[in-house]
């Protein structure tokens, strides 16, 4: 058999950044040769991310890159099982590598964009991290004038699309996105089924009760307006001058709201509650919490 040397195992962490105690016994099934040994690694590695694919991951981070020019902006969502695992160094310079990856390609298809290198990179960071990690979306957003912002905890991130304007206005029409969180650009954008929700639910107030059919339409069509006005991007007031809409902000820069994405880590991922305590007891076989 082989002699493992600790260069030879140095080597080894260094080119695949495992443990010591994995590439040493990666080394000795490979007989010491370290590119048959990193083989086998990446085949254990494909096989340790399929068995943590199915664990919820809706931690993470939203990371956005914007052309040179202001008129092209990809917007990233990348998940982790726990938001420790999102501050990691390893984990933020992966989804950095897809987003750069994203943008040089100008893909937004998911599985296309992650087929190869990506992959074997992703597979790679679930074994030496021990978490399902999952390329959720990508978003390109284009348009004259495009700015982008991403929150301090990399969670939320927004891009907004102007018709004329500086990349300093939608920067900071996309900060307010990211804050306010509106659901449409416009009101003639909210969809219909939300419209009809939000009628429901207005109907089912307490003051509601007893008005004749009139009154309730009158009464209906304010509260639907004043819903529109609070979810639409464009009719908010500025968070920066509440004096000011931002669709009054983008009209005195002569332009247009031509488009938005917000993306907030985790948004519509249905968590799994864990009970720890059964889990430790579990491991440690008392059977108790």
């Amino acid at each position: 058999m082989a002699a493992i040397t600790a260069a030879m195992v140095k080597e080894l962490r260094e080119r695949t950044g495992l443990g010591m105690m994995e590439c040493k016994k990666a080394l000795v099934e490979a007989g010491g040769d370290v590119d048959a040994a990193i083989e086998e690694l990446r085949k254990s590695s494909g096989l340790k991310a399929a068995k943590k694919a199915g664990r919820t991951a809706a931690e993470g981070v939203s990371l956005v890159k914007v052309s040179d020019d202001n008129t092209v902006a990809f917007i990233l969502e990348v998940n982790s099982e726990t938001d420790f695992v999102a501050r990691d160094d390893n984990f933020m310079a992966f989804a950095a590598d897809v987003l750069d990856a994203a943008f040089a390609k100008g893909e937004t298809d998911v599985a296309a964009l992650m087929a190869g290198e990506l992959e074997g990179k992703r597979e790679a960071l679930v074994q030496k991290i021990g978490e399902n990690i999952t390329v959720r979306r990508v978003v390109k957003v284009e348009g004259p004038v495009v700015g982008g912002y991403v929150h301090s905890n990399n969670k939320i991130a927004s891009v907004v699309a102007l018709s004329a304007g500086t990349p300093e206005l939608a920067r900071d029409i996309a900060m307010h996105a990211a804050a306010v969180n509106p659901r449409v650009g416009k009101p003639e954008e909210m969809p219909a089924e939300e419209l009809e929700k939000e009628k429901e639910i207005i109907k089912a107030q307490p003051d509601m009760e007893g008005k004749p059919a009139e009154i309730i339409e009158k009464m209906m069509g304010g509260r639907i307006q004043k819903f529109l006005k609070e979810n639409s991007l464009v009719e908010q007031p500025f968070v920066k001058n509440p004096d000011q809409t931002v669709g009054q902000l983008i009209k005195a820069a002569g332009g247009e709201l031509v488009g938005f994405v917000r993306l907030e880590v985790g948004e519509g991922i249905e968590k799994e509650e864990v009970d720890f305590a059964a889990e430790v007891a579990a491991a440690a076989g008392t059977g108790k919490a």
